[in-house]
């Protein structure tokens, strides 16, 4: 069995990454082909080299564009080496145009494609994201979903039943094996100056939360009113695209909120698991944040992660500034019990285990 691994943001390669391991454990046929969707490929490598993965085979660097840019120069160049090197199936992991790309080429040269992290729905057709999940999940031959939800939308959809696989979420997987990594090469408290759960973690990189000035001057609004009701700092890694809205915008950051440049990954996940509440517009922090046993406040009106809606780790308050604060004193308040409704951490492993007996 031959498997390419077709990835092409961060976030991918953190939940390919226990996938990726058990292909090096197992001693596999397999190659890692990077489309290069967000970043440059000098900084990726560092990010492999950081996660203890071996270095990607192949790097399209189709770098940022539009969607039709981005998608063009992914199909040119999946075609040509997928086509040359023929494995019998692709994995892909999530909903990004190197997802939906590597899916379609696949489809288009008869190769095998395996959906990792299959039916996730926010049911909001106004996401890219949303159009990617359905479109890889319509043409997917393996579909990997993280839990019972997810499979029930995949049967609604008139997807068989012998196609999904409920396999728990590489997440778990990723979050276990990378704090420890973590821990022998990090120290981002110590560099930061920072106390454990001394502090709250705010993320927000979203296209219709960032570009909208009217929900990101709520959101800094809602920021402001949560440090007022604790008198916790709130620590914000901002990514470059938020700085610029914010100077295009005129805002100015309120009392109480820390900005600081972007963090790695271990980094950013010693933040997480140190932070007493975390605030966020990510689907995958949604995810983290459960799994450490954070409590989360997501600044959307939707999500594709309902699991953590339903165990308790996580509330929806959209970016209405008081919303924003009822939210976090919720969850401050919660009891931190929940159940990780996404598996062992054995995910990477039971995929493979999959695909084998399909394959033999």
């Amino acid at each position: 069995m031959k498997i390419s691994i077709v990835l092409g943001t961060r976030p991918e390669i953190i939940k390919m990454s226990s996938i990726i391991r058990e292909l090096e454990e197992q001693h596999s046929d397999y190659f890692v082909l990077h489309t290069g969707q967000h970043y440059s490929y000098n900084l990726d490598k560092i990010f492999f080299e950081e996660l203890d993965l071996p270095a990607p085979s192949c790097n399209l660097d189709v770098g940022s564009g539009s969607h039709a840019e981005e998608i063009g120069k992914m199909f040119v160049g999946l075609e040509k080496k997928l086509g040359a090197e023929k494995p019998d199936v692709v994995l892909v992991q999530g909903d990004t145009n190197t997802v939906f790309a590597g899916a379609f080429v696949a489809s288009r040269l008869g190769i095998g494609i395996g959906h990792v992290e299959a039916g996730l729905r926010s049911f909001d057709r106004n996401m890219p994201e949303e159009i990617n999940r359905v479109l890889t999940d319509h043409i997917s031959d393996y579909l990997f979903a993280p839990t019972e939800t997810a499979q029930k939308y995949l049967l609604k959809e008139g997807i068989p039943l012998d196609k999904i696989f409920i396999t728990g979420n590489t997440i778990v997987d990723a979050v276990h094996q990378n704090v420890e990594i973590a821990k022998r090469k990090v120290d981002v408290l110590n560099s930061l100056e920072l106390n454990s759960h001394d502090y709250m973690l705010v993320t927000s990189h979203r296209q219709e939360n960032v570009d909208n000035e009217k929900k990101l001057r709520d959101i800094f609004k809602g920021l402001h009113l949560v440090y007022e009701q604790f008198g916790q700092m709130l620590l914000y890694p901002m990514h470059p695209r938020t700085m610029k809205r914010m100077k295009e915008f005129g805002l100015q950051v309120p009392e109480g909120i820390r900005i600081v440049e972007p963090v790695g990954f271990l980094e950013f996940l010693q933040l997480e698991a140190n932070a007493s509440l975390i605030l966020t517009d990510s689907g995958g922090i949604q995810e983290e944040s459960c799994i450490l046993g954070v409590p989360c406040v997501t600044l959307r009106e939707n999500t594709e992660r309902p699991e953590t809606i339903t165990v308790g780790s996580n509330v929806l308050v959209g970016t209405d500034p008081q919303k924003i604060l009822d939210g976090a004193v919720k969850m401050f308040s919660s009891e931190k019990k929940w159940e990780n409704p996404y598996g062992g951490g054995e995910t990477g492993k039971k995929i493979l285990d999959i695909l084998q007996g399909a394959l033999e």
